[in-house]
């Protein structure tokens, strides 16, 4: 029997009442607990984290398909805006079924290529591209990112709300939901689909964003893109290691200070599912 205990990584945004991030916080600002467990937090970081490894999940459904051409744009922008050395990006679109149009890569011709290749119609799997997305990055080390990009409509069954959650908890990977929302009113939208997406990143402690057209979508992607850049990664040894067993376990972060507890607010992914002994 092998008891194996693995460095948790909690990537967390820290906003002001402006919704602007926060940064110069210290280690010792954060107070972290698993499962109401105090633990020691063992790594800090206050800068972005790499290696990253990022999905972009672009809906090439019926639904999407006027914003197709903004999001392509947008999606090369934010790449080229985030990607480093040793990072590396994938490519995913999901009509009906969900196609990998290009592998991880470091290389952003590679990647806009890809891009230009997109294309679509059909029902929406949303789902079952998020679950696609988490699983090809359980395996990748550093930081772990899906960007969606979808109006949240789900039309294929196979994989649910639940499986794709579970699946980017388990990867430790936050979900970025970009919503695209319809011209005009609320026809067409899918608020259910609408309220999925920001639940889905709320809980992997990622951030969403609505955008409509060319504009709102380009400003989403420069503000995703400073998120991730401006937010910290603490990591711990849980207190309870593998032979406590598998299964969901919970996060609990907090700012030390109280002042800072009323003035700002946290973002990070509320639980990771531990492997259990081996």
């Amino acid at each position: 029997m092998r008891v194996q205990v693995n460095l948790v990584n909690v990537p967390v945004s820290v906003v002001d009442r402006q919704g602007r991030p926060v940064t110069g916080l210290h280690r010792d600002d954060f107070s972290l607990l698993e499962d109401g467990h105090r633990e020691t937090i063992r790594v800090f970081q206050a800068t972005a984290v790499h290696p990253l490894s990022m999905v972009l999940a672009i809906d090439t459904s019926v639904s999407d398909r006027k914003d197709l051409p903004f999001a392509r744009q947008a999606a090369a922008d934010l790449a080229s805006s985030l990607l480093g050395r040793y990072d590396r990006v994938e490519l995913l679109g999901f009509a009906g079924e969900v196609t990998q149009v290009v592998p991880f890569t470091g290389n952003l011709h590679e990647l806009d290529h890809g891009l230009r290749a997109l294309h679509g119609d059909g029902p929406t799997a949303l789902y079952a591209a998020i679950a696609q997305a988490a699983n090809e990055l359980a395996s990748h080390s550093g930081r772990k990112v899906i960007v969606v990009i979808s109006d949240g409509s789900n039309s294929v069954a196979g994989v649910d709300y639940d499986q794709a959650r579970t699946a980017a908890l388990r990867a430790q990977a936050s979900i970025e939901s970009i919503i695209l929302v319809p011209i005009g009113a609320n026809a067409g939208r899918d608020l259910g689909g609408e309220h999925a997406l920001i639940q889905l990143a709320r809980d992997t402690g990622g951030q969403y964003f609505y955008a409509d057209g060319a504009t709102p979508l380009q400003d989403a992607m420069t503000r995703l893109s400073l998120w991730l850049r401006s937010e910290y990664v603490l990591g711990y040894y849980p207190t309870k290691d593998s032979t406590a067993g598998a299964g969901l376990r919970s996060i609990q972060l907090r700012l030390t200070n109280p002042t800072m507890s009323h003035a700002y607010r946290l973002q990070y992914r509320t639980g990771y599912y531990a492997e259990g002994t081996r």
